[in-house]
């Protein structure tokens, strides 16, 4: 039984959402870098209960749920809801090339601004000018708050600081977010009338898992830059993928292509992924209204990186999801093409052994006397019999002895 904010951190289960500090107040609760540069809740005292129940309740280091079914949309036994499924991308030629993909969720959340009524969209963007290796929380309301944070940032983000300001103001407002933070949305929605009314739009994408800030600093460093030497640090973008680009303050600017970013073995960084996304069971947004991961390229039936004009794929799991794809479309801000799901499968194949051994891994963890994620509604059973009796067994075996030898311990911010 999970009591305390400081009980998830510390088994290695909080994601770093931000949640927590919304609903208690950041004089209670802040975000904070720890020493293995991660955002984590810094408790300043004592919470009251409620705060403290309330925070644990929506919190997606102790539970995440699945999608409930939704009359008339299919669930995918491995990739969840699919209300409808195409590949898209922005009309907007400077939004298509600036965006880390084709630029969809950059286009909505313009359309949503522009043309559906909203007030707000709550997303995150690098933290210029100061911190470029760090990424803030940020809410948009014109083009230019959303271009400022149209491209890809892997690492730690707390993008939920500010929704119950948000509420408060009585905004009506959309989350582009990682998929736990969405699981955390949505949990608030179940308890929040607010939230169920004010919460537009839940749109996402696919996620790698969360790196720390230590991986940037060794990229910026292997170009022979010191981190507070660094005056922009860009993950993806301007191109698709784009250059992973880090620029000096004394103007010097180092390029590193996707492939030998993310799959070259002797680069000097490695993906030093938080805990809590080993055991993740929905890194692809099921619960989310839209899930917009990069739509690459296949040859022969495999995705390359060559530079091209973006896409995504455009996964709609609900049917208000559907619909404002239908919208955005009808008023210009995006373009559609066909998509099968054989594409899809075939694009995203990387997520498929995290998807069908998450569960497993979360109970090896709780069979190692160690507090675990409380995985509910994503088809445990269906993932076991595609993974098979030795697979899972492997990927219990693993969390269990992950627990065992503290891997998943994290220091108190």
């Amino acid at each position: 039984m999970i009591r305390d904010l400081e009980t998830v951190v510390g088994n290695g289960l909080c994601s770093g959402c931000g949640l927590c500090e919304s609903v208690a107040g950041r004089e209670r609760v802040h975000m904070a870098m720890t020493a293995i540069g991660q955002l984590r809740p810094a408790v300043t005292g004592p919470l009251p209960e409620p705060a403290r129940a309330e925070a644990l309740a929506v919190c997606p280091g102790v539970e995440v749920r699945g999608p409930e079914a939704e009359p008339g949309v299919a669930v995918h036994p491995v990739w969840g809801p699919v209300a409808s499924l195409a590949r898209g991308w922005s009309t907007d030629p400077e939004v298509r090339h600036h965006s880390s993909s084709g630029g969809v969720l950059s286009a909505l959340a313009l359309y949503m601004l522009e043309r559906d009524g909203l007030d707000a969209v709550l997303h995150v963007r690098a933290a210029l000018p100061d911190r470029p290796l760090e990424t803030d929380a940020h809410v948009s309301r014109s083009r230019a708050d959303v271009l400022a944070g149209a491209q890809s940032r892997y690492g730690p983000a707390a993008p939920l600081v500010h929704v119950h300001r948000l509420l408060e103001d009585g905004a009506r407002f959309a989350v582009v977010a990682k998929p736990c933070d969405v699981s955390a949305v949505r949990a608030l929605q179940r308890r929040d009338a607010r939230a169920r009314a004010q919460i537009g739009p839940l749109l996402t994408s696919y996620c790698g898992g969360v790196p720390s800030l230590r991986m940037a600093e060794k990229i910026v460093r292997s170009h022979g830059v010191e981190p507070d030497a660094v005056a922009e640090f860009r993950f993806r973008g301007d191109g698709w993928p784009g250059p992973m680009r880090t620029t000096a303050r004394d103007g010097r600017t180092f390029d590193v292509t996707y492939d030998t970013a993310w799959y070259d073995p002797t680069v000097p960084w490695t993906y030093d992924m938080q805990f809590r996304c080993k055991i993740c069971p929905d890194a692809i947004g099921e619960v989310a209204d839209l899930s917009c991961p990069d739509g690459w390229v296949l040859r022969d039936g495999e995705p390359i990186h060559l530079e091209a004009e973006g896409r995504n794929i455009v996964i709609a799991r609900t049917g208000a999801g559907s619909a404002l794809v239908e919208r955005a479309r009808a008023a210009g801000y995006l373009e559609t093409a066909a998509c099968t799901m054989a594409e899809l499968e075939a694009t995203e194949r990387d997520h498929l052994p995290r998807k069908l051994s998450a569960h497993a891994r979360a109970t090896g963890v709780r069979l190692a006397g160690r507090p675990s994620l409380r995985i509910r509604g994503y088809r445990s059973a269906t993932a076991v019999r595609r993974a098979g009796a030795r697979r899972t067994v492997l990927a219990a075996w693993g969390g269990f002895q992950r627990a065992r030898r503290g891997a998943n311990r994290e220091p108190q911010p």
